[in-house]
């Protein structure tokens, strides 16, 4: 599945400012309770009627009580109405006591929107080991009704730990003849990494979709996207992305078998997409966005997998931050990829410069190249020559100000 090109689709956040509430039938918000000095640390999506639901989370072993807690509450029939979040805490680590307060917050929750527990999924993010403060959370659940509380840009603020700026994104296309709306929120900016990193991204949309169709389409989806970036190779405990569909939008029905299949999962990718590379762009400390495509392997998951080599090895990633067009690094995350290469057929491009040819160093203008990899976006091209298999992650440089911000963390 590739990126939804022939569907025509606006990308709302341009026209009407898009976000999560987007889609009919959904309100969100955010205030600040106290587990943070002062920036707002609590946020909620709430949807009119119960909505399809499915999630995918961090692989992580040390996972987070909210994630149990959220787990459960899908596993009763894939339905939700609200979620709750926080940040400033991950409650992660925090043994029986913070399962206890996992619970406590879907309880006290659901009971101020009047829904059954089931129906609120909860999720925090923030420093691991410390325990919620749970009364400044059931304070600031009290006051979550109150109209100067209700906007979803409120909610964006909420959920971010040391991201500097809130990710959004909502996109719109036509099934049955109905306007289908997808909206989405992320945060993320440090520990990131494939196979969920310290993210969360939710993500709403007033179509009909069938339960396990929409499980199958995030998983998919999630695989071709947040699965695909890296800030600094390490994967957290709290990582989720959570979709939501209400059907409000009244078309047939979506499963595999519907001819707006793709439509939809094009829809929905292109959401993700857009996530997951504003929480590349905004790794912790980063000045740059690397893209890094991978071609000619001789599987997709071969091409993945050399890709996510590449944008995570820490040297490409400093010479990118000092623009030096190192093709050696390159060629060295490559080789240690776990997949099969042949040296003598690889090429690799920096942006518009050729760099490798045939395993073997090209001439190339160090200046011209140093030029272009001053810019926000540098992009990496590797063609391997071997198949068809292609696939493309996504990073970001190494800088003095990502070792500053993590080893002051807790102080």
């Amino acid at each position: 599945m590739n990126p939804m090109q022939s569907v025509s689709m606006k990308h709302i956040e341009l026209l009407t400012n898009g976000s999560v509430t987007t889609p009919r039938g959904f309100s969100a918000g955010g205030l600040h309770c106290g587990i943070k000095k002062r920036k707002l640390d609590l946020g909620w999506i709430y949807s009119e009627v119960p909505a399809t639901a499915a999630a995918v989370y961090t692989v992580n072993q040390f996972q987070a009580p909210p994630l149990l807690v959220t787990k459960e509450s899908l596993a009763h029939e894939n339905t939700i109405q609200a979620l709750l979040v926080n940040s400033g805490i991950a409650n992660a680590c925090t043994g029986k006591q913070g399962l206890q307060d996992a619970y406590e917050m879907r309880q006290l929750f659901s009971k101020e929107l009047g829904l059954a527990e089931h129906h609120v999924a909860v999720a925090s993010t923030g420093l691991i080991g410390t325990h919620l403060p749970m009364d400044r959370i059931q304070q600031g659940i009290s006051q979550a009704h109150a109209p100067e509380n209700q906007t979803a840009e409120r909610f964006e603020k909420a959920i971010l730990t040391t991201d500097t700026c809130e990710k959004k994104l909502a996109v719109q296309c036509e099934i049955d003849g109905k306007l289908i709306t997808i909206g989405g929120a992320a945060k993320g900016s440090g520990m990131i990494h494939p196979n969920m990193a310290t993210m969360l991204a939710f993500v709403t949309t007033d179509a009909d979709v069938a339960a396990e169709s929409l499980s199958v389409a995030l998983k998919q989806v999630t695989n071709q996207t947040f699965n695909m970036i890296t800030v600094d190779g390490d994967s957290s405990t709290n990582d989720m992305v959570l979709v939501m569909a209400n059907g409000k939008a009244e078309n047939d029905t979506l499963t595999e078998a519907h001819p707006d299949w793709e439509t939809f999962t094009g829809a929905l990718e292109t959401v993700c997409q857009s996530l997951a590379k504003q929480i590349a762009k905004d790794g912790e400390g980063a000045t740059k966005l690397v893209e890094v495509l991978v071609e000619g392997a001789e599987t997709v998951a071969a091409a993945r997998q050399i890709s996510k080599a590449i944008i995570s090895s820490n040297l490409v990633k400093t010479a990118i931050y000092g623009a030096d067009p190192n093709w050696g690094r390159i060629v060295c995350a490559i080789g240690y990829s776990g997949q099969p290469v042949i040296p003598e057929k690889v090429n690799v491009s920096i942006g518009p410069i050729a760099v490798v040819e045939n395993g073997l160093p090209l001439v190339f203008d160090e200046d011209e190249a140093k030029e272009y990899m001053m810019q926000e976006t540098v992009h990496i091209s590797v063609d391997l020559q071997e198949g068809s298999g292609a696939a493309t992650a996504w990073g970001c440089d190494l800088t003095y100000d990502y070792v500053k911000i993590n080893a002051s963390y807790r102080t």
